[in-house]
């Protein structure tokens, strides 16, 4: 059976445009096309329809590809969001604040956040959630803890990369510092944490938690300069609560000592 030439046009048409959309690097196009087209044919869609179809696809997967690149970038220890949060285990949270917070307004500020309190009670779930909110938002955010940062610019400075290092910190839209405090930064530490506080001053956003309280600022870390620039068109965010941490394992304990309880009686 002989191929009309009607047939071979369109044959060659249909691998012409498989070969635009490679040449352009629209692969997930390239590759639904013949989906899209049958697609077309067997709905009646009209051209206009079937090619924002097209490019749908595209689009939808040229996010997740970038939304996949952030999550890689952020270092987020864990997939928390403020979803996972029970407001009620921790009454020591003002949830009418988180809740502002998770809008995101205070990167277009510039502003910063620090969550203060004890162990246990739900500052790093609570600044990855908003990382999470972050990232989901399409800006670039990496987690560190203070001690890990301080390593890394001791690196650096060693290395003579201590500028890369800093303009490294100074890229993200949102940055968040963990555990200050927690462990005792060297003298250098301190510093460094200092000019990456400093740099990033007005710019761009950092949430940071700590076990020191404001007050203790200053003895803790000997400079409040650093304070300063962190408090200024800052939401401060104070938890004293029970450990939030360990909700789980009294739950479960509680339930263990009713059922003893139970079968006692």
């Amino acid at each position: 059976m002989s191929t009309s030439p009607v047939q071979v046009s369109e044959a060659r048409r249909f691998q012409q445009l498989r070969g635009h959309l490679s040449y352009l690097k629209l692969n997930d196009a390239a590759e639904a096309l013949n989906r899209v087209l049958d697609q077309a044919r067997t709905e009646r869609m009209s051209l206009t329809a079937a090619l924002e179809r097209l490019l749908e696809i595209e689009v939808e997967a040229t996010e997740a590809r970038k939304l996949a690149a952030r999550e890689r970038f952020a270092c987020l220890p864990e997939p928390w969001t403020l979803a996972d949060f029970d407001f009620a285990a921790q009454p020591g949270v003002d949830e009418k604040l988180i809740r502002d917070l998770a809008t995101l307004r205070f990167l277009d500020d510039a502003s910063n956040v620090l969550f203060v309190g004890p162990p246990g009670v739900g500052k790093t779930m609570l600044s990855v959630a908003l990382g999470r909110a972050a990232v989901d938002a399409g800006h670039r955010v990496y987690f560190t803890t203070a001690a890990e940062l301080a390593a890394k610019c001791h690196k650096a400075a060693l290395e003579g990369r201590w500028k890369t290092c800093m303009r490294f910190f100074a890229g993200p839209k949102l940055l968040i510092i963990d555990e200050l405090g927690y462990l005792p930064l060297p003298e250098d530490g301190a510093s460094a944490l200092f000019q990456v506080i400093n740099q990033r001053y007005l710019k761009s956003s950092t949430i940071l938690t700590t076990n020191v309280g404001i007050a203790d600022w200053a003895g803790a870390f000997g400079d409040a300069t650093m304070l300063d620039r962190l408090l200024h068109r800052a939401a401060v965010a104070g938890i004293d609560g029970p450990s939030y941490r360990l909700r789980g394992h009294q739950n479960q304990a509680d339930a263990m000592r009713k059922g003893v309880n139970a079968r006692v009686s």
